[in-house]
């Protein structure tokens, strides 16, 4: 009998769906890895370096593609964070960081 339920619960634990990861939070990511440096989308450490819309612009960084590729690899004096963001963290940051500029930092 004990084998019965041992083997009823392998079985349950073999069937069971794959645990769900919830997509990456851009503005959690955001707020852990990045708001050191760029709080309400400021630089403390290059003033001409923020991430307002005219420094983006004026950077040469035309969207969230660009800015996940600075993330991911690094830039200038900015470390790379592609191991600690992960891909989807790196676009999901980037999306949030531009939708930020967008809005002016509100």
């Amino acid at each position: 009998m004990k084998w019965l339920v041992g083997f009823l619960l392998m079985l349950g634990l073999w069937m069971a769906p794959a645990p769900v990861h919830a997509a990456a939070d851009g503005a959690a990511l955001f707020e852990a890895h990045c708001v050191g440096c760029h709080l309400n989308g400021g630089n403390i450490i290059r003033r001409g370096k923020t991430l307002k819309l005219k420094a983006l612009e004026r950077n040469g960084i035309e969207g969230p593609l660009e800015i996940a590729m600075i993330a991911t690899e690094g830039r200038g004096q900015m470390s790379a964070y592609g191991e600690v963001l992960g891909e989807e963290g790196a676009d999901a940051v980037a999306e949030f960081i531009w939708q930020q500029a967008q809005e002016g930092w509100s």
